[in-house]
């Protein structure tokens, strides 16, 4: 960028008008980088107890190994499956993210005097690791998506930071002092045309008013 720079005033124009646009705007990047960076240690503290939460859950349905294995002719896994996880939207530091509310399950229906008296509960603990589930999936996508706008915000603030301010001021630095050598130039040259001037208009009533030569008429 500097290397192509073109040392006149409109160019100095040009680029102080960039460098105050590129000193407001930094600010604002370097917020917006602070509030993605707390968000994220949030959503990751978050992220982790959702996921602890999901274990203990799985912890649990440890008990129903056994008696897994006897299904009881019941489609549990399937009842089991969320038929629609209900997630809303919010926005972080102009970032739009996905906020888990729920989960639905299709009907579960079977003859409460006809099967195993550990159906019930079994279902109930499935479900729930299943909605567990769910809450750590729509954690880790809000967790990509802060990542990813975080790291575009971090490259902004280098780009800012280490050249186009840099950039913008050594052309600055560089048109002023073009512009300086070009004035103290002009100085010389009208300091030089005033002396030539001065030193002419000495000069010439001293030739008009020289001594007329011998033999020469007396006026």
């Amino acid at each position: 960028m500097a290397a192509k720079v073109k040392l006149t005033r409109p160019e100095l124009k040009r680029y102080r008008d960039a460098l105050a646009r590129y000193e407001r705007f930094l600010p604002m990047l370097k917020l917006k980088q602070q509030q993605l960076q707390v968000t994220l240690r949030d959503v990751g503290r978050t992220r982790r107890e959702a996921e602890r939460a999901r274990d203990e859950a799985e912890t649990t349905l440890r008990r129903y190994r056994s008696v897994l294995a006897d299904r009881a002719g019941l489609p549990l896994a399937e009842w089991s499956r969320p038929s629609e996880v209900r997630v809303g939207k919010k926005n972080i530091a102009g970032v739009e993210i996905p906020v888990f509310e729920d989960v639905s399950f299709p009907e579960a229906r079977y003859s409460l005097f006809g099967t195993p008296p550990w159906v019930d509960q079994t279902l109930v603990d499935l479900r729930e690791r299943s909605r567990r589930e769910a809450a750590v999936e729509v954690l880790r996508k809000q967790e990509a998506l802060l990542h990813r706008e975080l790291t575009r915000i971090i490259q902004r603030v280098n780009l800012f930071e280490k050249i186009m301010i840099p950039d913008a001021r050594d052309a600055i630095r560089r048109i002023r002092i073009k512009l300086g050598d070009e004035m103290t130039a002009a100085v010389g040259r009208s300091k030089i045309a005033k002396r030539k001037l001065s030193e002419t208009l000495t000069t010439e009533p001293a030739e008009t008013s020289a001594p007329p030569t011998e033999g020469s008429p007396m006026p």
